[in-house]
């Protein structure tokens, strides 16, 4: 049998804190089954789920993992995970990338979650950041239910958009991916 957990560490950021955080889930035999890690503006963020072959106490795991060597000043919760959360998309579901940028301003994160939120529309991944001229980028990975029209979402999403001085756009992921991806000539 395994047992799931979430770890979720933040601190301001500096080498060793991802070294710390495994070197303590492979001191318990744990195997790291996701994870997702960044940096912004200085603080580190990482969540990551894991299993254990033994059952291990969460508050004593927490420890355990805060005393590895890189771990000083970090923050930690560290929490069972539920039994059968881990889900697959539906095959239905389609997955795309939402973009945005205009000047910054108070409230663009709130407003365009809150329409996704209404047409209930999935964020699985955002970024957002301050770049240095003083525009607001913001860049999420949603799941659209093909039941939804597309055309609608877009017209919606424009619109929001030219409210509040922004371009938005919208691309299904392989279409995102293929024309933004890096290649490499070998």
């Amino acid at each position: 049998m395994k047992y799931g957990y979430v770890i979720n560490v933040t601190a301001l950021d500096r080498p060793g804190i991802v070294a710390g955080v495994s070197s303590a889930i492979d001191k318990v035999k744990g195997n790291i089954e996701s994870c997702s890690q960044t940096v912004l503006d200085g603080y580190f963020t990482l969540i990551m789920t894991f299993s254990t072959p033994e059952y291990c106490e969460p508050e004593a795991l927490r420890a355990k993992v805060l005393e590895e060597k890189g771990m000083e000043n970090c923050q930690a919760i560290l929490f069972e995970s539920a039994k059968d959360v881990k889900q697959s998309l539906p095959s239905d579901v389609n997955s795309y990338v939402i973009s945005a940028f205009g000047k910054d301003s108070e409230g663009i994160v709130a407003q365009f979650s809150r329409y996704l939120c209404e047409k209930q529309i999935n964020i699985i991944d955002l970024y957002g950041n301050i770049t240095q001229d003083g525009e607001f980028v913001l860049i999420g990975q949603v799941e659209v239910d093909p039941k939804l029209d597309l055309k609608v979402i877009q017209y919606d999403l424009e619109a929001l958009g030219e409210e509040v001085g922004f371009t938005v756009r919208i691309q299904h992921n392989k279409v995102f991916v293929a024309t933004n991806q890096i290649r490499l000539n070998r």
